[in-house]
């Protein structure tokens, strides 16, 4: 098991000169720009932060992440895409764990920071704009 991290640690920081290194800052950006959409989505409906909810509201946690798939799925499938290509440039062959692992690191993780820290920043704009909030 630490021999499989050592090497995708390895096969990681060689990513970022290798070939196709632009799709390391593309694909953290588009799924950022997703979040963003969703997050000011979810602050202008009132709902809570979407990973905490996610953790913490079991019976909606299936809704949740389908809806979530349905922001971020397209963008993760190129990357994992992405860098099966990039790994049968640089190794000859593809490491599916590996490519999937990037992929979630490059769409995923930023989608889900992304989404509750502009819910976070926008739901305090959005609640002081609902009418009968705030008059006296």
């Amino acid at each position: 098991m630490v021999e499989f991290f050592t090497h995708l640690w390895e096969n990681i920081i060689g990513r970022a000169s290798g070939p196709l290194a632009l799709r390391l800052l593309l694909q953290p950006a588009t799924a950022a720009l997703l979040a963003i959409r969703s997050g000011l989505r979810d602050a202008k409906k009132g709902r809570t932060p979407y990973g905490w909810t996610v953790v913490s509201v079991r019976a909606s946690r299936g809704h949740l992440l389908r809806k979530g798939w349905m922001d971020v799925g397209k963008v993760f499938i190129i990357a994992s895409i992405l860098d099966g290509t990039y790994q049968l440039i640089v190794f000859h062959r593809v490491y599916l764990s590996e490519a999937v692992m990037i992929a979630a690191v490059l769409t995923v993780i930023p989608y889900l920071l992304f989404r509750g820290l502009v819910n976070r920043l926008a739901s305090p704009r959005y609640r002081s704009l609902k009418p009968g909030r705030g008059e006296s």
